[in-house]
């Protein structure tokens, strides 16, 4: 059964490990020579000897790599028993019709079993899932799974599959290091076009902090040469006998490049996950920040010329950054780490990173040193750091959205989902004003929210409104609004003839609360709408 596996395997490490000149200039890149990759790729330690030694003699006989190749085709072939294939039956909200969701649909990825008999993935594997089943290589039986944790700002996700039968044979994986400059990975899956297995090759081109597409968070990420196509997601990088990244997500109009999570990311979601019994998120000290490559803005701020570092230009209100630091602060070092002009700290062998790489591998409520420049004066401060969330959520997965209506009119949270329902332009196509408020907003307080009038069902209660959607609510009799709970306690408890308004740009709407009360009733009756609220605030009114 698995021949033809297996044969590709052999082949696959054949391409990885021949020592042949073709072989070389894919491994070393076209037209580099070994003194440029010790100078600029491998560390001056004793691997950087060792690595000289194989370029020297790269054209030596094959016989003499023989434990090379036995090593990386044992490692292929451990993958074969670690990594499953996963089915996903999900179904998203509907955030023009909260009350409702959007047709299920199936969608296949890849995931691969670590220590704890537990199961790594991608978070958009198993995204707002309903029905989850997963099938071992070679085998015909799917088992059902469990999601354990998900973290959606790291775009991953632990399974748990309670059938023993499932886990007989299995080979755990073990997660490595982070490969240096161009080292070959060979990335495990189960991509589109086909239902067996697929191992494809590719070497590391670069390691820095990355977009994720799916939590729309900059994180560390390595990006490598190999193709990872729809069903790679959630498999494994493979280099040597252990794990060195999760393959999450490619480079749109671009071939061959495609990107893996590195294991930092990967061991701090499992810590928290294990410490805490759930994700818990990465930290953020909460600053929007500046870099100082210009001459005239250190002169301004009293930079001397040995001093480097980061201008503070925004706090987040809610950090605990807000009770120490102020605009204008020039941060010069994290933790005792000097942080360049251009925001970066050194990474390795000559490689730099921006210093938010060191913020987000701290657990939440560890205390952070930063020395800080002050009107010209050097000071050093404790900062706890912890996750913190958006004023906007950046995105809402596994939950359903929230929702009030009263007389025809519907109230809801802003989110980016909200917006993404304007189409993938919706930058362009959504509110300008909405857009405005969830890219740029910071919270004031916990628990704010900006709610918003998204639609008029009509009826005779509201005729005349209509064109007022799609308008931030921001008073109910006078009082200012917190929250969509606020405002439908606002709104229940209201004991005055009638209800008022208060909207962006001066707008304002005016009902009878009695009459609004009745026209409630049937205008749920006659969209077919189950409940005047979303279940979250059914239940806290109960």
């Amino acid at each position: 059964m698995l021949g033809s596996s297996v044969r590709a395997v052999r082949k696959l490490c054949c391409s990885l490990i021949t020592v042949r000149e073709r072989n070389c200039s894919l491994l070393l890149g076209e037209g580099d020579s070994c003194p440029f990759i010790l100078n600029n790729v491998l560390p001056s330690t004793r691997r950087a000897a060792a690595a000289a030694k194989v370029a020297i003699h790269s054209f030596s006989s094959i016989p003499n790599h023989a434990p090379r190749l036995k090593d990386a085709y044992s490692a292929i072939e451990l993958a074969l028993d670690s990594v499953v294939k996963i089915f996903t039956v999900s179904s998203s909200p509907n955030y023009f019709l909260p009350w409702q969701n959007k047709p299920q649909r199936e969608t296949t990825g890849s995931g691969f079993v670590i220590p704890g008999k537990k199961i790594l993935t991608n978070a958009h594997v198993v995204a707002d899932h309903t029905f989850v089943l997963v099938r071992r290589h070679g085998s015909p039986t799917k088992y059902r799974a469990e999601v354990q944790a998900v973290g959606h700002e790291c775009d991953l996700a632990i399974l748990v599959v309670e059938s023993e039968e499932f886990w007989e044979g299995m080979n755990f994986l073990e997660l490595g290091e982070i490969p240096f400059l161009q080292e070959a990975v060979a990335v495990v899956g189960y991509p589109q076009g086909g239902d067996n297995i697929s191992v494809t090759k590719g070497v590391v081109s670069r390691v820095e902090p990355t977009q994720y597409v799916h939590g729309a968070t900059q994180l560390m990420a390595i990006q490598i040469d190999a193709a990872i196509n729809p069903g790679n997601s959630g498999g494994p990088a493979i280099m040597a006998n252990k794990v060195a990244g999760v393959a999450f997500q490619n480079l749109s109009g671009a071939e061959n490049i495609g990107y893996i999570i590195p294991v930092p990311v990967i061991k701090h979601f499992i810590a928290g996950v294990e410490e805490n019994g759930k994700y818990v998120g990465f930290c953020t000290l909460g600053l929007s920040c500046q870099p100082t490559e210009n001459i005239q803005l250190r002169m301004h701020f009293r930079m001397l010329t040995e001093l480097t570092g980061v201008l503070v230009s925004k706090i987040n209100p809610l950090s605990d950054a807000d009770k120490t630091l102020r605009k204008d602060d020039i941060i010069l070092r994290f933790d005792g780490i000097p942080i360049a002009n251009d925001g970066t700290v050194p990474f390795r062998n000559r490689e730099r990173i921006t210093f938010d790489h060191l913020v987000s591998m701290k657990k939440p409520n560890e205390k952070a040193l930063l020395r800080i420049l002050r009107d010209g004066e050097e000071k050093e401060f404790s900062i706890t750091v912890k996750p913190l969330q958006p004023l906007v959520p950046v995105h809402q997965f596994d939950r359903l959205p929230s929702y009030y209506i009263f007389a025809g009119l519907v109230f809801v949270p802003l989110s980016q989902p909200y917006l993404h329902e304007y189409g993938e332009d919706w930058y362009n196509t959504s509110p300008h004003r909405l857009c405005e408020l969830a890219l740029r907003e910071l919270p004031k307080k916990p628990g704010e929210q900006l709610v918003i009038l998204s639609q008029v069902l009509m009826d005779d209660i509201n005729a005349g409104y209509e064109r007022l959607a799609e308008l931030q609510v921001k008073e109910v009799n006078g009082v200012e609004i917190e929250n969509l709970k606020h405002l439908c306690q606002l709104i229940e408890n209201c004991s005055a003839e009638s209800l008022r308004f208060d909207l962006d740009d001066g707008r304002v709407i005016v009902l009878n609360y009695n009459s609004a009360r009745v026209a409630t009733s049937r205008i749920l009756k006659r969209h077919r709408i189950p409940s005047a609220m979303s279940s979250g605030l059914l239940d806290e009114q109960q």
